[in-house]
């Protein structure tokens, strides 16, 4: 089945609907305004005509034998008033009299005027209408003759119809003119609508097939007007963010896999070297499990960190909160990276200001995986050398950690995108580009907050900040 446009539904549903319903209000109009015309000439020949009628017949002697000839001259001596032609007419349709000395009025409409004087013998008056003189429009209102005569039987009061009919056709073409104005006005605002709306939206769809398919390198033209513009720019913006993303998924994938390769190289490599080692080497038997032991440690935390960022992603992330001393975790992060620090020529320094129990409600395996990403970020991105102080006090009822380095530094432009999923400030140091995005959503989740200040070649300083736990 075809798929309508929206300019098939415009043109079969708006003009073809507009243009009925302009020609119904105009047919509906021009019936009522000729009613009300025809209903005003009705009443105004009736009034001049009764007026006019009894002035006429009002002293006649009907018993007078000459009563006809008197009926004759009081008509054709009828002033014209109002327009009005008076005429007497007999049993053949023929004019007796008439006010405008007139014999005949025409061969032709003898049949209306015979049809007239039979019609008044069964009524006394009535109005007709007809086209006399093959062009001129009339009314008349028939009147049954005072006297029984067969000469005179009917008195026919009649005006033309002919200025009204052309005030009917003035009106008529005035509001089929304004129809057509209207009409024409919607043609124009439609061929504006396509143009500036539905054109732009064909052009854009064809742009957003060809990006779905996988063409990330197509971008529409921004060469159009109104929120056509605005769509423009956001589609445009989506399709930007959309590879950046793609980007920072490639980017993520080949950091994970290398992440991944590195332990995992260590532990195939041990494993074989304690295979083919005899037992009596001891040395290199605890040295080949302790490597071993901790690349797997390695790659556990790394999975964990994986499984709380897909957690965190289908919002499924939850915690276990119970008391927990927020200081205990951080000392336990600094003595596990103190000795890492030292072998790697680099200063860790831990500063500890105690003025209430920092205690938190929390969840403290989260809370020590905070500490050891931002600590291990610090050591990771300083220099052989640098040093990584972290500070911690209680101001009032918060629980405040630095951890801050000299090393390299974030450039002012990434700085607020670091806690974004697989972003990497730094794409030569290694790691996967989700920690911060995680110790983010922990600090979150936990009511605290966390900030960030660098400089580059001045270092980097993690602000993280908790509520301290209260009964109430």
């Amino acid at each position: 089945m075809r798929i309508k446009s929206i300019t098939y539904k415009w043109v079969f549903n708006f003009i073809i609907t507009t243009a009925i319903i302009l020609f119904a209000t105009n047919f509906i109009f021009f019936v009522a305004m000729k009613r009300y015309l025809y209903k005003y000439a009705e009443q105004l020949i009736k009034s001049s005509s009764m007026s006019q009628h009894s002035l006429i017949f009002s002293n006649f002697e009907y018993n007078n034998k000459n009563v006809e000839d008197k009926i004759k001259e009081s008509i054709e001596n009828f002033k014209n008033y109002d327009n009005i032609l008076l005429i007497g007419v007999n049993f053949n349709g023929d004019i007796v009299a008439s006010s405008t000395k007139l014999t005949a009025y025409g061969h032709d409409d003898a049949n209306f005027f015979r049809n007239c004087t039979i019609k008044s013998m069964k009524k006394s008056e009535f109005i007709q209408t007809a086209k006399l003189n093959k062009n001129e429009h009339i009314m008349a209102y028939v009147l049954k003759s005072p006297i029984l005569s067969n000469n005179i039987p009917a008195i026919i009061y009649i005006t033309s119809l002919n200025k009204v009919d052309k005030i009917i056709k003035d009106i008529v073409f005035i509001t089929l003119s304004f129809s057509f104005i209207i009409l024409l006005l919607t043609i124009i605002s439609g061929v504006f609508f396509i143009k500036y709306f539905v054109n732009p939206v064909r052009k854009i769809n064809v742009v957003i097939r060809k990006i779905a398919a996988g063409n990330m390198k197509y971008r529409i033209n921004k060469n159009f007007h109104y929120e056509i513009k605005d769509l423009c720019t956001s589609i445009n913006f989506m399709a930007d963010e959309i590879c950046k993303g793609e980007y920072l998924k490639n980017e993520f994938i080949s950091s994970i896999s290398h992440e991944l390769r590195t332990p995992l190289t260590a532990i195939m490599g041990w494993s074989e070297t304690i295979l083919n080692t005899k037992s009596e080497n001891e040395e290199i038997l605890k040295k080949g499990i302790n490597i071993i032991y901790t690349e797997v440690t390695r790659l556990s935390n790394m999975v964990e960190e994986l499984l709380d960022f897909s957690r965190i992603q289908s919002g499924h992330f939850k915690l276990k909160k119970e008391k927990t001393d927020l200081f205990a975790e951080l000392q336990y992060s600094v003595i596990v990276y103190q000795d890492i620090a030292k072998k790697e020529g680099k200063i860790l320094e831990y500063n500890e200001e105690l003025n209430a129990l920092p205690i938190i409600f929390g969840d403290k395996n989260k809370i020590r995986q905070v500490f050891i990403n931002l600590i291990d970020n610090a050591i990771k991105y300083s220099e052989k050398g640098d040093k990584i102080i972290i500070n911690a006090n209680v101001v009032g009822d918060i629980a405040k950690i630095e951890v801050k380095d000299t090393g390299c530094g974030i450039n002012k432009e990434d700085l607020p995108h670091i806690t974004e999923k697989f972003f990497k400030a730094n794409t030569t140091k290694k790691g996967s580009g989700i920690g911060l995005a995680v110790v983010k959503a922990i600090v979150e989740q936990h009511r605290g907050r966390l900030n960030f200040k660098s400089e580059i070649k001045k270092g980097t300083t993690a602000t993280v900040e908790f509520n301290l736990y209260n009964e109430t």
